[in-house]
């Protein structure tokens, strides 16, 4: 995400590396680079020269610490001002109809229906509303019907009227619809068009008129930069929109649309969204966000991520077997399911301060557990419940059953054992003054984030 600009960045603190202070003369080559990266980012340059307008004011105003680095500060300086230009804080729904109803709005291809699919999960999983979907794009063949199977794998249910070719009545019978059976939200998927055009901003007008919904959301497409923008311009002078959408964010995007369509519309973006599957949907934190483009990572998010994932009842039970020193193969795979569900490793991994700009050029595979739960799988009920029953010629049975060599099952079952060991020691901590009944493994209040795999992350390069 935004790695090109992230490098760019990166590049133009280096510019104050080793200097004593900021001055106007060693600042104005960081400026200058700043500058170039953001408008390479296709941000407009009227913009990117304010920006660093900003930048540049406050870091000649302001006076360092002397344990604070001129690169140092410069890097926070510019955190505090890509926070501000994407929003500052972030911008929550308004659910407070009865029904709330939410037009969704955009250009075809943006990811309009992937998106009206996605936030019906979000809100039915995370927000605990009984949302029902509507189908109102009459003009894509296939619109219908991709709705229709988004609302089967999140468990909403869908409103359509295939006959009905006139999108405003389909929207008012899908609200009546909607009141009849209880649905607290209802999302309706308006068409797209390949470009702007009369008829199509008269039609999604027409349905704003006619249900007068709570929040309009435009939903564009991240990867086409600076357009994204001017589209955005368009779409909110004809519908004065409530919020945005950046959908897209894991391809190629080199962030103009991100850093500057708040600015040029302001409006607040409300939501990413990245991938196609349904639960990758997450609210916009402009911090979190300015963090990640500078390679600070965003732990916040990630414990967040291991939190929705979290099964209190499990992990009580996994906290029990690791007090008893009882912590065995079938709680570890448990484990690595929760991982997978938390999304894409090479995304995680990004999280982490300093990662990210590790391992950016490294191909991470998203089946780097498919080794180990092999050889999970590999074994017997028993040998999954106790391993120190594993003796060698198990070993190489379970290898062989695998597909694996007897070497990585060798390794494998090293690292596990000293996981064991390391949960070990953490038991003696837990009885210690001062460690406040902290379990790091999972379980206690607000749960925690659960154990990596022995080693750190196995086979993530491929090897």
């Amino acid at each position: 995400m935004f790695e090109s600009l992230s490098e760019r960045l990166d590049s133009a603190f280096k510019q104050l590396k080793g200097e004593g202070r900021i001055t106007e003369i060693n600042v104005a080559a960081t400026i200058k680079e700043i500058r170039r990266a953001l408008v390479d980012a296709d941000v407009n340059y009227k913009i990117a020269k304010e920006f660093t307008d900003k930048v540049k004011e406050k870091a000649l105003g302001d006076k360092v610490l002397t344990s604070v680095s001129p690169g140092q500060l410069m890097v926070k300086i510019v955190k505090d001002e890509l926070a501000e230009l994407m929003g500052g804080e972030a911008a929550e729904l308004e659910l407070n109809g009865r029904p709330t109803v939410i037009l969704i709005a955009g250009l075809q291809g943006s990811g309009k229906t992937t998106f009206s699919g996605k936030l019906a999960n979000y809100l039915n999983s995370k927000k605990h509303k009984k949302p029902l979907l509507v189908a109102a794009d009459i003009y894509r063949p296939a619109a219908i019907n991709q709705l229709q199977v988004l609302g089967e794998q999140v468990k909403v249910p869908v409103y359509a009227d295939p006959e009905n070719k006139d999108a405003v009545s389909i929207a008012k019978a899908a609200i009546a619809k909607a009141k009849q059976d209880g649905n607290q939200v209802v999302i309706i998927d308006t068409a797209g068009r390949l470009a702007i055009d009369e008829a199509m901003m008269t039609e999604v007008a027409n349905i704003k008129e006619a249900v007068q919904p709570s929040e309009i959301l435009f939903v564009v497409d991240s990867m086409t930069g600076q357009d994204a923008v001017n589209t955005a311009k368009a779409f909110n002078d004809r519908l004065n929109f409530t919020g945005v959408v950046l959908t897209k964010l894991d391809g190629d995007t080199r962030g103009g649309a991100a850093l500057t369509i708040k600015y040029t519309v302001d409006k607040p973006i409300k939501f990413v969204s990245m991938g196609e599957k349904l639960d990758t949907l997450d609210v916009f934190y402009p911090e979190r966000m300015a963090q990640r483009i500078l390679g600070m990572g965003d732990i916040i998010s990630l414990v967040e991520k291991a939190q929705d994932q979290f099964d209190e009842e499990q992990a009580k039970k996994i906290e029990k077997k690791i007090r008893a020193n009882k912590f065995d193969f079938d709680d570890f795979k448990t484990q690595l399911m929760q991982i997978k569900k938390m999304g894409s490793i090479k995304d995680l991994l990004a999280m982490i301060p300093g990662v990210g700009k590790a391992i950016k050029d490294i191909d991470i595979s998203d089946d780097a557990f498919k080794g180990i739960e092999a050889m999970i799988d590999s074994m017997t009920p028993a040998e999954r419940a106790n391993p120190d029953i594993i003796t060698p010629a198990r070993r190489n049975r379970i290898a062989k059953g695998a597909g694996k060599d007897v070497s990585e099952m060798n390794a494998f079952m090293k690292q596990f054992d000293q996981m064991r060991q390391m949960m070990k020691q953490m038991n003696k901590f837990k009885g210690m003054p001062g460690m406040g009944g902290l379990n790091p493994f999972g379980g206690g209040k607000g749960g925690g984030m659960p154990p990596m795999p022995p080693g750190g992350m196995p086979n993530l390069f491929g090897k």
